[in-house]
């Protein structure tokens, strides 16, 4: 029986009876014939990428929970090594807290309703909270009574080259965040600065620039700083798109972070870097028209990167009656959607010959495909299995193989 949900609230992914032993995506297709999607998890492969981030990251890690909260991915999170949680609401806290009772969570949004900032605090132990303004300082103050309290000042940083810039909506100017450590210092028993240099971000040396700032501010604060806060924005690998390694970010780090005080504390709020390779989505086609194909999941749903901001995936097409064309074309997706903004771009290069009822595997849906998930016109509805196959593109530094069937 069907659960009843709030109005506009998306249903539950809903997992297949499948064998204990992972299959693989083509067996899980073969047994379910999905007309519906079909997340599919690789937890292993997240796992895989947190050890390989802890070890290369001088300081404490904090998974970005908002990228994916799905408990199998933050339970492979934790089998990584993290043991920190960047959470952004209270529902956030509140899962990580029934997750991981022992976890450090820490409440990074700089904006929040002062019931979140004192349940926080009073029912589930946060002690660190995230500012930009005095207004923040003063609500933070008042909701916790101080005590073993962390306080962390946003900085802004001048608009960058990532593909999901961030500087225009949180973040206090230089003069502002100096102000701001001033006014904090009294209060906290910890003292940090953070930073954010844009999701997707391909270029290392970002992050020194902002190293090289933080530094400046702290020096005109005159005050003690505990804590320098690198944020996210770790990009991974996408067609097109082939990051430089891993260690190229750490070396830039380390490279930034020589100029800060001594004694200063590192920490990094990675999500898309640690999740991305961690799923992929299998859709059906449900109908062809020429060059465009409609599929049973879009914008509104997992895809939410391939329509306006026009990411693309690594994908391929799985038929199980008969051999595919060999030729291929290039082809656009509808969601299922009424909506026209319903579309993906791509490109998307595709046997010449799909048809209604194949379905295609698109990758490296582990970072905001599950977490954006609507339920505009009732199609919320989907499947989730874990399986053994390995990510359909690898990033450098991960150390984890791409199949060689990934188109």
């Amino acid at each position: 029986m069907s659960q009843i949900r709030p109005r506009g609230a998306v249903a539950p992914l809903r997992r297949p009876a499948l064998s204990s032993r992972r299959p693989s995506v083509d067996a899980v297709v073969a047994a379910l014939r999905p007309e519906e999607p079909l997340h599919c998890l690789r937890p292993q492969a997240v796992t895989t990428a947190a050890r390989a981030f802890t070890a290369a990251f001088p300081g404490d890690v904090l998974y970005a929970v908002k990228c994916n909260a799905e408990p199998t991915m933050l339970r492979a999170i934790a089998a990584g090594g993290v043991a920190h949680f960047d959470c952004a609401s209270e529902a956030e806290v509140r899962l990580v807290r029934s997750l991981f009772p022992e976890a450090a969570i820490h409440f990074m949004h700089p904006v929040k309703a002062r019931s979140a900032i004192r349940n926080a605090w009073q029912q589930h132990g946060v002690r660190d909270f995230v500012l930009d303004t005095d207004d923040e300082l003063t609500k933070i103050l008042q909701e916790t009574g101080g005590g073993d309290l962390g306080l962390v000042v946003r900085l802004a940083l001048p608009k960058g080259n990532a593909a999901y810039d961030l500087s225009g909506k949180f973040g206090a100017t230089p003069v502002e965040a100096a102000a701001l450590l001033r006014a904090a210092r009294p209060h906290a028993a910890r003292l940090g600065l953070s930073f954010h240099v844009g999701s997707q971000c391909l270029d290392p040396a970002a992050w020194t620039r902002a190293l090289v700032l933080a530094a400046e501010v702290i020096a005109v604060a005159g005050v003690a700083v505990e804590i320098v806060d690198v944020g996210g924005g770790f990009p991974v690998a996408y067609p097109g798109s082939e990051p430089p390694a891993l260690a190229a970010f750490m070396e830039a780090i380390r490279a930034g972070a020589a100029l800060l005080p001594e004694g200063v504390r590192l920490w990094a709020e990675p999500g898309r870097a640690l999740v991305a390779g961690g799923a992929s989505v299998v859709v059906q086609v449900q109908s062809r028209r020429g060059d465009a194909l409609y599929v049973n999941d879009g914008v509104y749903g997992a895809l939410s990167d391939a329509g306006a901001p026009g990411f693309r995936f690594p994908h391929r097409l799985l038929r199980l009656d008969g051999a595919a064309a060999e030729m291929t074309r290039v082809f656009t997706l509808f969601g299922p959607t009424c909506d026209s903004a319903d579309v993906m771009r791509g490109p998307w290069t595709l046997p010449a010959d799909v048809a209604e009822g194949d379905w295609i595997e698109i990758g490296q849906l582990g970072a905001y495909g599950t977490a954006l998930r609507t339920a505009f016109n009732g199609f919320d509805r989907a499947h989730v299995t874990e399986v053994s196959d390995s990510p359909m593109l690898a990033t450098p530094g991960y150390e984890v193989a791409a199949p060689a069937r990934a188109a």
